[in-house]
């Protein structure tokens, strides 16, 4: 855990410091973010020592039939996202290497894209904002809300959600009963169970393999990579 958290801290340094198009609302984001990671570093450094534990390279999920997929469902390679609507690093993801990958392998069926959830303690709108993903599914606007909400990790508040969802030609009052009742809050607590078990602890976090049958077995990658590092990565696992 230590190494992984002291892992997104270095990377996520430079990213910031080279993106000349970033803002100074993102930026304060990014450093509040990074100030949360190094308070996680201090309590895992205050912890007894005890074995190291060697960070997961690779994962696999058998079963991804019932995730929300974007593609073609016979594509050769599967992406996997665990996401955290309210983290800035899955904003730099959504908005810099995300439509890259949808343009050049999604859009053109070399793979398929599958989204779950990652949503992280100590954000306090990540939780409602994911499942609020999941009730917009229910009207067919899963994707839809998901890139809005992606684009705005700083507007999830629950005002900010429904007018989103109004924007979207949502049915809100529908939105908002299925928000308000949790009933997806066990299938988000399931996807991190499964992440956590994973090695995936941190986000964004992806699979990135061949697909097998309705599932995948491929290489595990933690944090916001540029578009040229996911295009190595996919090419790999295409061979």
């Amino acid at each position: 855990m230590k190494k992984h958290f002291a892992f997104l801290l270095l990377a996520a340094l430079p990213l910031a410091a080279q993106d000349k198009t970033i803002t100074r609302e993102q930026a304060d984001e990014i450093i509040k973010e990074l100030r949360q990671i190094r308070q996680l570093l201090e309590k895992q450094q205050a912890k007894p020592a005890g074995p190291q534990e060697e960070q997961p390279t690779r994962a696999k999920i058998p079963d991804l039939s019932a995730v929300s997929m974007l593609g073609n469902k016979d594509a050769p390679i599967t992406i996997v996202e665990y996401t955290d609507y309210q983290c800035p690093f899955c904003q730099r993801f959504h908005l810099s290497a995300y439509p890259e990958i949808k343009k050049n392998y999604i859009d053109t069926g070399k793979a398929r894209f599958y989204s779950k959830d990652l949503p992280l303690d100590f954000h306090p709108n990540a939780m409602r904002a994911a499942q609020a993903a999941h009730c917009a599914g229910e009207q067919g606007k899963f994707w839809q809300l998901r890139d809005v909400m992606g684009s705005n990790p700083d507007k999830l508040d629950m005002g900010h959600i429904m007018g989103f969802a109004a924007e979207l030609k949502l049915d809100t009052q529908k939105m908002q009963e299925c928000i308000n009742s949790e009933k997806y809050k066990a299938r988000v607590e399931s996807d991190v169970s499964e992440a956590m078990k994973l090695g995936a602890n941190g986000t964004p976090a992806f699979i990135i393999g061949k697909s097998s049958g309705d599932g995948v077995d491929g290489e595990l990658v933690v944090g916001a990579m540029p578009y040229s590092m996911f295009d190595q990565k996919l090419r790999d696992a295409a061979r």
